[in-house]
Parts: structure tokens; sequence; C-alpha cells
């Protein structure tokens, strides 16, 4: 039996008043909070047990060393990776994109080649494809949505033509919820000879994720928005994939070998994982991501499914609120406007007054804000953690808008 009592319990930021109100955290598609057991672990991590990771010998190294290494079959279990060695640690999705761009894309991609992207990403899944296009020639091919936020795998599939080298596509939208087919685009791409990125971001949150069954290429996963700490995060690599990417940052850990002629690098993954990396952030992250498979992917999904289908009830007798987006799909997602003059940064700071936190503005996400016709939306963004209650106070705070700014 899911217990969301139970589980809030464990999030200690969840029980304080903002403004004179309980707390109404909407706002984890930007960052989630973060349960006890993982400030414990950061907690202890800085307390009792840190040093770098690697080259020590000293008992400090070896258990921080153990524990920072442990992190990474902790995120292949987590996505069913066949191996550990799949498994890129890093600062989350941005650097996972950005390593993928300069690793493996950018060595074997020419002036022409093409990359398909849906309208509906992240800026995270789109600079690192500009700085391509800028500079070595690179065609972005854009894929669109329908009216209701779909995005029709078909569509996609049929964007692929003879220059197509890669496509990058976000598994859920992180502005509309919409969840994307990504496992049919693989095949399908596959069959093509063209591999396939996906942007798990916000999918990993909210459903299970195997990678494995899905087929892709990459995937990238961002720690904070897991309710681990921020700057933690991870990249899958087929192990063909990463047999084909030459290193991305130069420093310590990557190398094998250096003199004053040559460098010979580590072996995959530690190839990319140049520098001294986030050894805390990553020892807690590996600790959110126990959290969560403790508590059952398949279970958090079922409760934020009944919480959107409340949500979506409640929003229907609201005939003044615009919600962008509609898909059957769609997780416990929502952006919105007001009818009238209010702006959404206005509309945040209104809800605020009643402990409410929501996200105001593009979200990221500018080309799918041009496509609506939009500048900004306000979006509440719902976790493992919240309850049916708070779309309640959503709900009068929303009304308390309307009535300031009609």
């Amino acid at each position: 039996m899911y217990n969301v009592a139970k589980i809030r319990a464990d999030f200690p930021i969840l029980s304080r008043e903002v403004n004179g109100k309980p707390l109404v955290y909407l706002d984890n598609g930007a960052s989630a909070q973060k349960p006890q057991v993982v400030i414990d672990a950061v907690t202890r991590a800085y307390a009792h047990e840190y040093a770098n990771v690697h080259r020590g010998l000293h008992t400090l190294s070896n258990i921080a060393t153990e524990k920072y290494e442990g992190v990474r079959d902790i995120i292949a279990r987590f996505l069913n990776a066949a191996s550990e060695q799949n498994i890129i640690l890093n600062s989350g999705t941005t650097e996972a994109i950005n390593t993928v761009a300069y690793s493996w894309a950018m060595p074997r991609l020419q002036p022409g080649d093409e990359i398909i992207l849906s309208i509906m990403e992240h800026h995270a899944n789109i600079v690192p494809w500009h700085f391509l296009r800028e500079r070595q020639g690179v065609v972005i091919k854009w894929v669109d949505i329908d009216a209701q936020g779909d995005l029709d795998p078909q569509a996609v599939i049929d964007a692929i033509g003879p220059r197509t080298k890669l496509i990058a596509i976000t598994q859920m939208s992180n502005v509309l919820g919409t969840v994307v087919d990504v496992k049919t685009i693989c095949k399908a791409a596959h069959e093509k000879g063209v591999p396939v990125l996906v942007d798990g971001s916000q999918s990993a949150v909210h459903m299970p994720v195997d990678v494995q069954d899905i087929g892709c290429d990459f995937f990238a996963i961002t720690g904070h928005k897991l309710y681990g700490p921020s700057g933690s995060g991870a990249l899958y690599v087929t192990t063909e994939r990463m047999a084909e990417m030459r290193p991305f940052l130069g420093g310590g850990d990557m190398i094998r070998d250096v003199t004053r002629e040559s460098v010979s690098y580590n072996a995959p993954p530690m190839m990319f994982e140049a520098g001294t990396p986030g050894i805390v952030q990553t020892i807690g992250f590996g600790v959110a991501l126990d959290y969560l498979m403790d508590i059952g992917m398949d279970a958090i999904a079922a409760h934020e499914t009944a919480i959107r289908d409340y949500a979506n009830q409640k929003f229907a007798g609201l005939n003044w609120l615009n919600i962008q987006g509609t898909s059957a799909t769609k997780g416990a997602i929502f952006s919105f406007t007001l009818d009238g003059a209010a702006h959404a940064h206005d509309i945040s700071t209104v809800v605020d007054k009643k402990g409410v936190a929501v996200r105001a503005g593009s979200h990221c996400a500018m080309p799918l804000m041009a496509e609506l016709g939009l500048t900004a939306t306000c979006r509440a963004s719902f976790g493992m953690y919240n309850t049916t209650d708070e779309v309640d106070t959503l709900v009068d705070a929303l009304t308390l808008c309307h009535e300031l700014f009609a």
C-alpha cells in the first residue's frame, strides 16, 4: 500500500511553512526536495568519510572510492543497464548531452548532416546541437506536436533522411507532461542505422525506465530531479557507442599515462570523467535512487497518475484556466495561463502567498513556447509526496488569482 503520509515524513522541508501557510511544493519539475536519508548521507560523507577518490590508498580515500564507485551499479540497476560500465557519472543531463555532442557527434558529423529534435525539447537538448550547427554546419530538423501536445513517433521516423546522424528526443516533456513513445522511435531509427539519445530528466523520476527495453543508444538523467543532490547525474551509453566516443574533458582520472610527447587514456567509462568529481553529490544520488527503488517506481507512477487524474477533474471546472497540453499520456505536469491580464510571474507571486510553490517562465523551452504562441506559463509539477489536498490548495490559490486579475 502506497503510504504518502509516511513518504512525506521522510522530507523535512515539507513540514515547514511559507508566508504563514503550510508549504505546497509543486516545483518538482525544476528540482525535487530531498529525503532525510539523502541529507544524512551527504552530512555523513562530509563529516566522517570525506576524501578524494581513486588515487588514495588511505582509509578515508578507500571508503569514499568504494561508496562513489558503488553508485555506478545503483544507477545501472535503476535504469536496467546491462553493466555498470555503461554508466558515465557526471553533474547531470546538461553535461551528459554536451558529452554526447562533443565526444560522439562532433568527430563524425559533417556540414549538412542532420540531427532530429522535437519542438518540445529542453534547452539542454537544444543548445549543444546549435553549437554543432554554428561551428560545423550541422542541420537541425524539427518535428512538431499536435494540438493535444502529442508527438507522433511516426512523424519523427518520417523525418529521418539520408543525412540524419542522430535523433535526440525527450521521453517526457517538462512543460506539457507528454510522454513520448521512444521505444518505437528507437526501433525504427536503428533499422535505418540512426542512433537515438533520450533525455530522461523528467521521465526517470515519474515512471520505471528500462534502457535495454527502450533500445536507446544514450540516456541522460539528473540527480536533483530524482530527489538527490544537485551536481549529480549520469549518462547511459551502449558499449558500441561508447567505443566510438573520444574524450570530452581532459585532466586527472581520465588518463592512464602522460608524457611530454603523448597521453594515453583510461578505459571507458572513466575516460569521460575528468578531474575531481562531485564525490559527495554522487554518493547522495545513489542513496536517493535506492530510496526510490525501495518505494517502487511502479507504485510512484500509480500515485502520480491518480494525482494527475484528480487535478484534471478539478481543473475542468475552471473555465478561465488554460492548460497547455492535454495528451492522454501526460504525467502530473500542468503548464497553464489564466484569462485576463495576469502574467505568469504575477500568478506565481500570488499563489506563493498561499504557500504554493510553482514555476513561472519559459521553462527552458523557448521553441515550444513560440509554437504555443506564449512567452511564459506557470507550471505545477507534482511528485511522489504530493497529495490531492494540495491540488485543492492550488485550485483555491488560482481562484484567488482569477478574482484579482479578471
